[in-house]
């Protein structure tokens, strides 16, 4: 099982020092340890974006410089333009990076972690699947 990481969770995990993310940091960590995360470079691009320190954004940085970007080719951008609409006739709206995600998920057979609801309005029209935290 591989898991696409969505921007929420690395900034939880990685800029908030908040004990209510202890869960999402210790699943991350797991994940991480057993080889299963993937990344894209516009999630990478969110959670270094806004960083007001230096020393904290070359932190980042490092720490996500461990994962290597999965590939986004033009098929990707096409089908993510799809899902928008099939989404957005369906009454569901979103941003365009979000439907990049799942385009990557889908294509990649991968599990999308999110605290982002609106993940969960996508699975209920598009073939992607939301990774939930093993409890235990």
């Amino acid at each position: 099982m591989r898991v696409l990481v969505d921007t929420p969770i690395w900034s939880e995990c990685l800029r908030r020092s908040s004990s209510a993310s202890g869960n999402h940091r210790a699943e991350l960590s797991r994940l991480i340890k057993g080889g299963h995360v993937d990344i894209i470079g516009p999630i990478r691009q969110e959670v270094l974006s806004g960083v007001k320190e230096l020393a904290q954004f070359d932190r980042l940085n490092g720490v996500l410089g461990a994962f290597r970007d999965l590939p986004l080719d033009t098929e990707l951008f096409v089908e993510a333009a799809r899902f928008y609409n099939l989404c957005r006739s369906k009454g569901v709206q979103g941003s365009g990076i979000d439907f990049l995600i799942c385009a990557v998920a889908t294509k990649h057979n991968l599990d999308i972690y999110t605290t982002d609801q609106d993940f969960e309005f996508y699975s209920s029209v598009l073939p992607i699947s939301l990774h939930k935290m093993k409890m235990g």
